[in-house]
């Protein structure tokens, strides 16, 4: 039941994640049904069970899986760019996203303030995912490039804000100027790498 014929186990499982972030993008965790999800994936109900033991474990699973991950992405393709660098070229792109992927999380945290059953491991979720924002936080501070006086979780909370809030105002809904976009995001991440010149100068002043 919980295999397809000719198929490993872990890529059954694969398979019914797939088609899980698919079905949940589109439909709405509350507008999806288990067995759309066995449809999408070729599967039958039984064969979800075989492998999760809840829709709320698929949703989650779904995420962790095949929810977008711009900067983790971006950061193990280039290892040694500088974090600020990372951080503009994942900024600008945030007004312009449209993938159906990223209305996952959308989907997953409307869920969790609903179903005390997706929002335990979301909890989890978005805490593995502020504690690796602020280690390379932490790197880029002992770089010399952010102002060591900030908080690395305070400037990881900031990053999941602006991710996940750019899923929601898509453009559709509200456009911004690329350029205009790219001057601001580049004057914020001035600001936060300033060690304290600011201070410094009101004192004397």
């Amino acid at each position: 039941m919980g295999r397809i014929a000719g198929v490993t186990g872990a890529e059954t499982r694969e398979r019914l994640l797939r088609a899980a972030a698919d079905v949940f993008a589109k439909r709405g965790y509350d507008g999806t049904r288990v067995a759309d999800i066995a449809a999408a994936a070729g599967v039958s109900n039984g064969a979800i069970y075989a492998h999760f033991d809840s829709k709320a474990e698929l949703l989650t699973g779904a995420l962790r899986t095949h929810g977008r991950r711009l900067l983790a992405d971006l950061f193990a393709t280039d290892p040694d760019r500088s974090v600020t660098d990372l951080l503009l070229v994942i900024g600008r792109w945030l007004p312009r996203r449209r993938d159906a992927r990223g209305y996952l999380i959308v989907e997953a945290l409307v869920a969790a303030r609903r179903d005390e059953d997706v929002a335990r491991p979301m909890r989890d979720y978005i805490g593995e995912r502020a504690d690796w924002i602020a280690e390379l936080m932490r790197v880029a501070q002992a770089g010399g490039e952010l102002d060591p006086a900030l908080s690395p979780n305070a400037l990881a909370h900031f990053c999941l804000l602006l991710a996940m809030g750019s899923a929601l105002v898509t453009p559709d809904l509200h456009a911004v100027d690329d350029e205009e976009w790219t001057a601001l995001l580049s004057r914020v991440v001035t600001a936060l790498a300033r060690t304290g010149i600011t201070a410094q100068t009101g004192t004397a002043q």
